[in-house]
């Protein structure tokens, strides 16, 4: 039969915290950090140990009030920011650069294929040259 054991090492708060949970047959291996003890099937990996020794999740520090209150701020910060940068006279702005005309290239008026046909002409030339003599 298979047990689970967590690891439970303490935070700096002083608070026990469940760092890694596994399941062992025979006795659990011998801890790195903290220390091992049984663990329940619902107990799951960053549950802190309450009051009454049990273990759950922690309730956070910031209450919905006092985030609304930071949102608030952080609006208002905002806005007061976009008044003061709409109020800049346009005197100041920088006009914007024109884009450069692109250089257009020469194109060679010769075909293509004119220079292979010369060049495979010369080359047939040496060839038949080279055989005949």
């Amino acid at each position: 039969m298979t047990q689970r054991y967590a690891t439970i090492i303490t935070d700096d708060d002083g608070r026990d915290i469940v760092s890694t949970i596994g399941e062992f047959e025979h006795a659990p291996p011998p801890p790195r950090l903290g220390w091992i003890e049984p663990a329940a099937p619902g107990v799951l990996i960053g549950m802190v140990r309450d009051a009454a020794g049990g273990f759950g999740f922690p309730q956070s520090g910031i209450g919905g009030q006092a985030i609304g209150l930071v949102l608030a701020r952080l609006k208002a910060q905002a806005s007061v920011a976009k008044r003061a940068g709409a109020a800049k006279p346009a005197a100041t702005a920088k006009p914007k650069r024109a884009k450069r005309a692109r250089k257009k290239t020469a194109r060679s008026k010769k075909p293509a294929g004119s220079a292979q046909k010369a060049g495979r002409a010369a080359g047939d030339a040496v060839a038949k040259a080279t055989v005949d003599g």
